[in-house]
């Protein structure tokens, strides 16, 4: 797990609460999600309508007091890792999400990674966010000297790796993290995904989406 939450977009006091469980679990999304339906009472869970918001809240905060924790780390294999971010924002701005897969040389999952982005944000922001997420969780867990990053966003991929100036108000510090993170990792390189391949990463953007959509709380 990171030292310190990343940065966020405005959240609703429910929503933060959500994006505080999921930093103590290391952004795992599963691990999140499942400790919020358990504690929730009943049959209700993180996103079901009978499930009020004081119930919620109650459930959250026993949660963050009881120092719930990451679950361990795959050891991967030898060679690249690759990994996969995508951003999601409805309505663009919008309750927006970011999601990270990591994975080692032969594609096996090492880590699905989400988090709520802001309640009123837009697709590249959350773009960025969910790479800064993917790059920084990466990081903190393992010691990469390749790395594969798949992603869809070309406004992001010309950022980066193109070296233009952000174009997006508001950006900068999750480019300067990227930049920061990739400067660390010796051999890496992207690849442009297009809107038909498969990104594993685009269902957890959508969950963080859900979570960014929750409130007030």
């Amino acid at each position: 797990m990171t030292d310190d939450p990343h940065p966020s977009e405005h959240l609703s006091p429910l929503a933060t609460l959500v994006d505080e469980v999921l930093a103590n679990v290391g952004y795992d999304m599963a691990a999140a999600t499942d400790g919020i339906d358990d504690a929730v009472p009943g049959y209700g869970g993180l996103f079901d309508p009978a499930t009020t918001q004081s119930e919620l809240r109650r459930a959250l905060e026993r949660l963050l007091a009881s120092g719930v924790t990451q679950p361990s780390i795959p050891e991967p294999t030898d060679g690249p890792f690759v990994l996969y971010v995508d951003g999601s924002s409805r309505g663009n701005p919008g309750p927006a999400g970011a999601g990270a897969v990591i994975m080692d040389a032969g594609e096996n999952e090492l880590a699905r990674l989400g988090r709520p982005v802001g309640s009123r944000t837009g697709n590249n922001t959350a773009e960025y966010v969910a790479l800064q997420l993917g790059l920084s969780e990466l990081l903190a867990r393992y010691e990469p000297q390749r790395l594969e990053v798949r992603i869809d966003s070309m406004t992001v991929i010309r950022d980066i790796w193109g070296g233009n100036d952000p174009t997006e108000q508001g950006v900068e510090t999750y480019s300067e993290a990227v930049t920061a993170a990739l400067s660390s990792i010796p051999n890496h390189q992207y690849t442009h995904l297009a809107d038909s391949d498969p990104n594993p990463a685009d269902a957890l953007a959508t969950v963080g989406a859900d979570i960014a959509a929750l409130g007030p709380g």
